[in-house]
């Protein structure tokens, strides 16, 4: 299967469009899905073809953080013109998950890095970069954003000891798939391909140099994104990733291959934390007290699996220093929120002012 951008007459639902959505339609408009985004340009196909979309004079206006932007995945509301190739961007469907990091600059605002995923690839390399607590914190942003984790661990060539690490992985991660890949020389693809489902979209998330890009070469059949070495001395892989696209395997499925996950930020707790920590939350619900701090409390089922050996204590300590980041987010991101709605209540006010005088 050639790449989609070069044909026309695929369906909405073969880009990933759900019922869920048909509501949200607008008489007039086209619906298309955003692949590539650069500087507030857009690639959207759509059911006749790619088209270069650029976002509304009204939209601009009306746009109050950098979330309410397109990103890639997302559906759209859009105009096209045809005789130009270009098609003018309305609005944005609601989106049923998203990736978030820090946009750029001394703001704490919120940038959507991929939206409307499926499932969420956790890719890390099982070599020297191989870190449980790292990808606790992945499990965590993956059930956080709305779409459903599955663990792709890479270069299982470069592990000696394969049985030890899978065990450690599936005891953090309670029922989430886990795969073990060599995607250059097909060791493992099999299960990993032969889940894909045309019409899902799923995001691949891990660290610089985790075998993302090659990983997604294999799936897509060529080399559809650059890959680096081994860098000497720490055995980390070299960063390749420089931008977001959505690209659509032979068999329909899609795939988000995103940037380091250095940047990527917890945003809303919700119930992430009991996802990604079930284990604990079980063990807290054991305790003597309600309210336990698991400090000096008598009846402290945690200090006891702590004592006797049942919890780690590097995924105790791990579990407090999310919950903390979680905590500091909530308060910057009320405190955000609280700046945005001033500002957009002067634009308004400014925006009386100047009727009044005409």
């Amino acid at each position: 299967m050639s790449d989609p951008s070069n044909q026309a007459g695929f369906t909405l639902q073969s880009l990933g469009f759900k019922p869920l959505w048909a509501e949200h339609r607008k008489e007039g408009f086209a619906a298309g899905r955003i692949v590539l985004e650069h500087k507030h340009m857009y690639r959207i196909y759509t059911e006749d073809g790619e088209w270069l979309g650029e976002l509304s004079g009204k939209f601009r206006h009306d746009a109050a953080m950098r979330d309410d932007y397109p990103a890639v995945g997302d559906w759209v509301w859009l105009s096209k013109l045809p005789g130009e190739g270009r098609a003018i961007i309305h609005g944005v469907y609601p989106r049923i998950s998203k990736f978030s990091r820090k946009a750029a600059g001394s703001t704490m605002e919120e940038q959507i890095v991929a939206a409307n995923i499926d499932r969420v690839f956790l890719v890390m390399a099982l070599n020297q970069d191989f870190n449980l607590r790292r990808l606790e914190r992945y499990l965590l942003i993956a059930y956080e954003s709305g779409a459903q984790p599955e663990i792709v661990l890479t270069k299982k060539d470069l592990c000696p000891d394969l049985d030890r690490h899978l065990a450690e992985v599936e005891a953090i991660a309670f029922g989430v798939p886990v795969y073990a890949v060599n995607s250059l020389a097909d060791d493992g693809i099999e299960a990993l391909e032969g889940s894909l489902r045309a019409g899902e979209t799923i995001a691949l998330l891990g660290s610089s140099g985790a075998g993302k890009s090659t990983l997604l070469n294999r799936l897509y059949g060529e080399a559809r994104q650059k890959t680096g070495g081994v860098r000497e001395g720490d055995d980390r892989g070299k960063h390749t990733t420089t931008h977001r696209e959505l690209v659509v395997l032979p068999g329909g499925a899609m795939i988000i291959d995103t940037p380091g996950m250095r940047e990527l930020q917890l945003w809303e707790g919700g119930d992430a934390m009991s996802a990604a920590f079930a284990d604990i939350g079980e063990l807290t619900a054991r305790c003597r007290f309600a309210d336990c701090s698991h400090g000096s409390e008598p009846g402290c089922a945690i200090r006891a699996a702590l004592a006797d050996g049942t919890l780690q204590q590097e995924r105790y300590a791990s579990f407090v220093k999310l919950q903390r980041e979680l905590a500091y987010a909530e308060r910057r991101n009320d405190a955000a929120a609280a700046r945005v709605e001033k500002e957009r209540w002067k634009k308004i006010h400014k925006q009386m002012r100047e009727r009044g005088s005409r």
